[in-house]
């Protein structure tokens, strides 16, 4: 896989199971705040498995500005996706403009490119 290419998919993959760790518990708010925060950091320890190597492996070819960046646009729009097919919760046109407008900011760190 390209080095070019590789980080993109490991962020993705970590970005849905961090997403999972960060806001999966609030569907099943009864259970006791030991078991999701538990729960929570298992998840979250998978998550590392993929963007460790995502990070060591995209730093060949992007610099750390750029992998922080493509995670953060990454993370939001893994979160818009959870939000509405898991949490159930609408995005409005508020949101939409605001993770629109990260990631134009975003675009400005490619720049140079």
């Amino acid at each position: 896989m390209s080095p070019h290419t590789a980080p993109i998919l490991l962020l993705i993959a970590s970005n849905v199971f961090m997403t999972f760790a960060w806001y999966g518990h609030l569907k099943f708010k009864a259970s006791p705040l030991w078991i999701a925060v538990m729960a929570s950091w298992a998840i979250a320890f998978v998550e590392y498995w993929f963007a460790v190597p995502a990070n060591r492996i995209g730093s060949a070819v992007y610099s750390a500005a750029e992998l922080k960046t493509m995670q953060e646009v990454i993370t939001l729009v893994v979160f818009a996706g959870f939000s509405v097919l898991y949490l159930k919760e609408p995005l409005g046109w508020n949101h939409l403009v605001g993770f629109g407008l990260i990631a134009a900011g975003a675009a400005f760190i490619f720049q140079a490119r």
